[in-house]
């Protein structure tokens, strides 16, 4: 869906999966630290919303998700993924409970594979599955931000800032009340910088949890059964994960930055090398400079030093080997 803030001064489109919102507003460092000092805001409205309603929504979809949520307090912001009977991650959830809803947003273009999904665990349950992309938007508010929430909408408060199911004819009075507008390059470069992995960018087709760091915060090892659930208890206590997310500083001099599935090397054997891995997510931040997130060998040592094509990339450990 097209954000009809893209009509704002200086608006330059995002292409790809996130198409319909805007890429930055002509100045990216400046809404770095817009973002980064906890002023202004994020259109994230191409993202997918999906409601359940019905007095079984908890309990129905802590038997669905990796998360813990029988029991989810009102208003307490939550993430987790939903597996393949393999355990590779097929959904990444973000969601909140308003104490009769539980709203969730994810990545832009999921939304329909996910409700089939839903749809096919309902049997007897008493739930009920929307999509309301088309109704509801959502808005980043950053960490820090002491914008005001407009009555009625529905909030999900993170450590990372506040994320608002605003209804979508509220956009542009919103963006006029509570701007300046950061781009989504903005917001992927403090996601980058907090090591944040995001589906479709660090993930692929075989991706499980442990790669990525997830256990922490998306992933319940006590609750019971799910789909996938075998594979994830079973590299916790017997095993390590193949790969392994790396946070990487590459080098300032590049005027280039390597694109997602550029590989990686030891510098010592150059681009001809080994690949050990490949870059997902890279990005110029206003302070630590080009910055990105990869996926490498479990075994790759600690203290390796790294090129991504022909950049160098000193890596630094997100997911311990």
């Amino acid at each position: 869906m097209k954000s009809p803030l893209l009509s704002l001064p200086g608006a330059v489109p995002a292409e790809g999966v996130d198409e319909g919102v805007a890429a930055h507003y002509g100045e990216l460092f400046r809404e770095q630290r817009a973002l980064a000092d906890g002023t202004g805001f994020v259109d994230l409205s191409h993202r997918g919303v999906v409601t359940v309603t019905g007095a079984d929504r908890l309990s129905w979809l802590h038997l669905l998700i990796t998360q813990h949520v029988s029991e989810l307090p009102v208003g307490q912001a939550t993430e987790a993924l939903i597996l393949s009977a393999n355990g590779h991650i097929e959904h990444a959830l973000y969601l909140v409970d308003d104490g009769d809803t539980v709203w969730l947003h994810v990545e832009p273009g999921t939304q329909e594979a996910l409700i089939a999904y839903l749809e096919s665990m309902k049997f007897f349950y008493r739930v009920e599955v929307a999509d309301r992309t088309g109704e509801f938007a959502v808005v980043h508010a950053p960490a820090g931000s002491i914008a005001p929430v407009p009555d009625g909408v529905v909030v999900r408060e993170t450590a990372h800032g506040r994320d608002l199911f605003l209804p979508r004819a509220d956009l542009e009075s919103y963006a006029q009340e509570h701007g300046p507008a950061a781009g989504l390059l903005a917001y992927e470069a403090l996601r980058v910088e907090s090591h944040r992995p995001r589906l479709g960018f660090e993930t692929d087709h075989r991706t499980i949890p442990h790669e990525l760091g997830w256990l922490g915060t998306a992933v319940h090892l006590q609750k019971g059964c799910y789909r996938g659930q075998e594979t994830v208890a079973r590299v916790q206590n017997l095993g390590k994960p193949p790969r392994r997310l790396v946070f990487l500083h590459l080098d300032g001099s590049e005027v280039h930055l390597p694109v997602a599935g550029t590989p990686l090397h030891l510098a010592s054997e150059g681009p001809e090398g080994r690949k050990l891995g490949f870059v997902t997510t890279a990005v110029r931040h206003h302070e630590l400079g080009p910055i990105a997130l990869g996926l490498i060998k479990r075994n790759v040592p600690l203290d390796a030093e790294l090129v991504a094509g022909d950049i160098a990339a000193a890596q630094e450990v997100v997911v311990e080997p």
